[in-house]
């Protein structure tokens, strides 16, 4: 069921501290956790501690927690020296887009130019 842990998922199981990451920052909703295959030099993944599949059904049960994933991004930016030169936050919806985790979750991603369209 939407907004509850799920046993086979990868995030789910980060968020119980089962599976080990590198946690950059956690709060009370989120955390924050840096990607194991980084696409720049910072890559930073927030996940929500609820679980949802993707950006949109989160949106939908808990806009706050979409914005705390949103202020978390921010947040991580300047923790990282990226906030003045500019990063990106990608939140990936779908098989068709990129997302092989479905679980909802923000990349960070900065520390290196950016090409549009991202391709």
């Amino acid at each position: 069921m939407a907004g509850e842990p799920q046993a086979d998922c990868l995030f789910c199981k980060i968020v119980t501290g089962s599976i080990p990451a590198t946690v950059v920052r956690e709060t009370e909703t989120t955390v924050a956790f840096r990607d194991i295959n980084p696409q720049a030099p910072t890559h930073v993944l927030v996940i929500p501690k609820t679980h949802y599949p993707d950006a949109a059904s989160l949106a939908a049960a808990e806009p706050t927690v979409v914005a705390d994933i949103l202020q978390e991004a921010g947040r991580i930016a300047a923790d990282e020296g990226i906030d003045d030169h500019g990063y990106r936050v990608v939140f990936n919806t779908g098989a068709g887009a990129g997302q092989t985790v479905f679980h909802a979750h923000l990349h960070v991603l900065g520390g290196r130019g950016l090409q549009w369209p991202p391709g």
